[in-house]
């Protein structure tokens, strides 16, 4: 997998953007939620309005993994007041990383992930931050891995349906390569 390119989205995007997050967003939730409710979150944060203001805002960042032009997943993160909650103006949240089903296991999210730590590095970012789905057994587990731990909890509303995200973080540590 060392062909994946990684990419910034531009408005020009937008409908690119829109395919990626709805098939991947479907993918990995669509068996354990309610038809109704997929389809109410699918169309409101995925609609080409929203999309748009993510990609115009500064503070946010959308980046597409790229395998033999193909987009296959896509990262974005969320930089001061962009941030979903409002915790320290100098950390960095990981918004999303999303890969298509098939793509899993192939480390094409361990390269959106670096990507979120070099910009995290680049900003000098004190820590990341994440919120993931608590039956999201297989994103804990990867952040697991690349050493996060949970902080806090808080809500995430899929349609009408309450859920409970983990709030994960990883301090980094500050080199002189950061800086520059």
């Amino acid at each position: 997998m060392e062909n994946i390119e990684i990419v910034r989205a531009t408005l020009q995007d937008v409908i690119k953007l829109q395919q990626i997050g709805k098939t991947t967003f479907g993918q990995t939730f669509a068996e354990l939620n309610s038809e109704e409710n997929m389809q109410k979150y699918l169309q409101e944060s995925f609609s080409i309005e929203k999309l748009n203001l993510e990609l115009s805002n500064k503070d946010s960042e959308i980046y597409f993994a790229i395998l033999d032009n193909n987009i296959i997943g896509y990262l974005k993160i969320n930089l001061k007041e962009a941030q979903t909650e409002k915790l320290d103006l100098d950390a960095l949240e990981i918004e999303r990383i999303y890969v298509i089903k098939e793509f899993h296991g192939q480390k094409v999210g361990q390269f959106l992930y670096q990507k979120a730590i070099d910009r995290a590095h680049q900003i000098c970012a004190s820590y990341v931050w994440l919120g993931v789905w608590e039956q999201n057994e297989r994103a804990i587990g990867f952040y697991t891995k690349n050493g996060f731990e949970t902080f806090s909890k808080h809500t995430f509303w899929l349609g009408d349906d309450e859920q409970t995200d983990l709030m994960m973080k990883k301090a980094l540590v500050l080199t002189s390569e950061s800086k520059s």
